[in-house]
């Protein structure tokens, strides 16, 4: 068996300005296998896949409840500059996201900042100088 995510999926109260919010906060691209119900984002080798919140719920046979402030777990990007991490956090701000950790050198050496979506999903945008990215962008931990 090979270790591997291969779908991430968010519960988003509206689909159509969550999308956009990524489309154009992040320049990520909503790919033609989308639908009127969900939209998929091709990541290097995951798929993020925004589905509305209740109904997201529902198909995890969960009865549907708002999500607190601190939910144990984050999604992150790495950029390769310290300066793309200042211009993608601005970009969420204009774009209504709530920035909890504004940017900044952190304690592992690297910079990052955190920010919370329109569904208040956390993000960390990061550069991290041990963590080198490949040509597609991509980190490729040693084995």
């Amino acid at each position: 068996m090979h270790p591997r995510i291969n779908l991430i999926t968010l519960g988003v109260k509206d689909l159509k300005k969550s999308t956009e919010f990524y489309e154009t906060g992040l320049g990520w691209k909503r790919s033609e296998e989308s639908n009127d119900s969900v939209s998929f984002f091709q990541l290097g080798g995951i798929i993020l896949s925004l589905f509305g919140e209740e109904d997201l719920a529902s198909d995890m046979n969960l009865p549907f409840s708002p999500k607190p402030n601190y939910t144990g777990i984050t999604l992150a990007q790495n950029v390769p500059t310290e300066a793309e991490v200042d211009s993608i956090i601005e970009k969420m701000r204009g774009l209504g996201a709530k920035i909890i950790k504004e940017p900044q050198k952190v304690f592992w050496g690297g910079y990052s900042a955190y920010f919370q979506d329109l569904d208040g999903h956390c993000f960390e945008i990061a550069h991290n100088p041990f963590f080198p990215l490949n040509e597609r962008g991509e980190i490729q931990l040693s084995k």
